[in-house]
C-alpha cells in the first residue's frame, strides 16, 4: 500500500515498531473501547475526502495535475485541512514546518512551500514503506523534504500511548502539523505534541487534525488549560475539524 492508494476505515498498527512497549494497560483498553464507542459518527465521516470541486480548486491553486491526489478520507488528510494549510503557508511563508503523519499533506505542503518561496519540510512516519513512496511521490512532481521513518515509544510529559521517537528538533518552528499517530494506538496519544510546544518560535501555528472527535476534544481542553500562551480554536471546516493552536 501506498500513500496514492485507497485506504481502510481503520489505520493499520500492527507492524508499527515500538521502542520500550510493555503492552496496553486495562485502562488503555478501556479508554479505546469507551471513545471508540462514541466516536463512529466521526469515523464514518471521515470516510469523505472532500468534494471533487474542491480538490480540483486546490490541486489547480498548486499548480498540481488533477491525478496528483487520487485518494483522499478514511484516515489520510481532507480537502479541508489540505486548503487550510496551505492558505496558511502561501500567507505567512513559514521558514520551518514539522508534519507528525507523512502522506498527501506531505505533497501538498512541499507545494505550497515552494510557491511560497521555499522553507524546510521536516515530515515523521512510523512506517517506513510510507516513507518511501511518499517520497517518490513527491520527486514525481520535483518536490523535496525531509522525510524520517521513526519508531514510536511511550509518550512524554505523562501522555498515554505512543509518540515519535524524533530527537532533538530546532527549536523554530514556524508550523507544526499534527495526524498522528492514529487513535487506535488510544484516544489521547496525540495529546504528547505538546512536548514540542516550547519549540514553536512566537506568532508560530500548530495544526492538530480531527479535532472534532472526542479523543482530541478532551486533549484541546487539556492543552488551552496548560498551554495559556497558546490561543486555540477550533476551525469546522473540511470532514474532520482542525485544532489551530497560535504562540503568542
Amino acid at each position: 500500500m501506498t500513500t496514492r492508494d485507497a485506504t481502510s476505515l481503520l489505520p493499520r498498527i500492527g507492524d508499527t515498531q515500538v521502542i520500550g512497549e510493555a503492552g496496553r494497560s486495562l485502562g488503555d483498553w478501556a479508554a479505546l473501547l469507551a471513545f471508540g464507542a462514541v466516536q463512529w459518527p466521526w469515523l464514518l465521516n471521515s470516510l469523505r475526502g472532500g468534494t471533487t470541486d474542491a480538490k480540483r480548486a486546490l490541486l489547480a491553486r498548486l499548480d498540481l495535475p488533477e491525478d496528483a491526489l487520487p485518494n483522499l478520507g478514511a484516515w489520510k488528510a481532507d480537502t479541508g485541512l489540505l486548503t487550510l494549510v496551505t492558505d496558511h503557508i502561501l500567507e505567512h511563508r513559514p521558514g520551518l514546518v514539522v508534519e507528525f503523519g507523512t502522506g498527501a499533506s506531505t505533497l501538498v505542503i512541499a507545494k505550497a512551500l515552494q510557491k511560497a518561496g521555499g522553507g524546510t519540510l521536516i515530515s515523521f512516519e512510523q512506517h517506513e514503506d510510507f516513507v518511501d513512496a511518499t517520497r517518490k511521490w513527491l520527486a514525481d512532481y520535483g518536490l523535496e523534504a525531509d522525510l524520517r521513518a521513526v519508531p514510536l515509544a511511550p509518550s512524554p510529559d505523562g501522555w498515554p500511548g505512543l509518540w515519535y521517537a524524533h530527537g532533538r528538533l530546532p527549536r523554530n518552528i514556524d508550523m507544526m502539523l499534527v495526524d498522528g499517530p492514529p487513535w487506535t494506538i488510544h484516544p489521547l496519544t496525540r495529546g504528547a505534541a505538546s512536548s514540542l510546544f516550547d519549540n514553536i518560535a512566537p506568532g508560530g501555528t500548530i495544526f492538530l487534525d480531527d479535532a472534532a472527535r472526542p479523543g482530541e476534544r478532551v486533549v484541546a481542553r487539556r492543552w488551552r488549560k496548560a498551554r495559556p500562551d497558546f490561543d486555540f480554536r477550533l476551525w469546522k471546516g473540511g470532514s474532520k475539524g482542525t485544532l489551530i493552536g497560535v504562540k503568542r
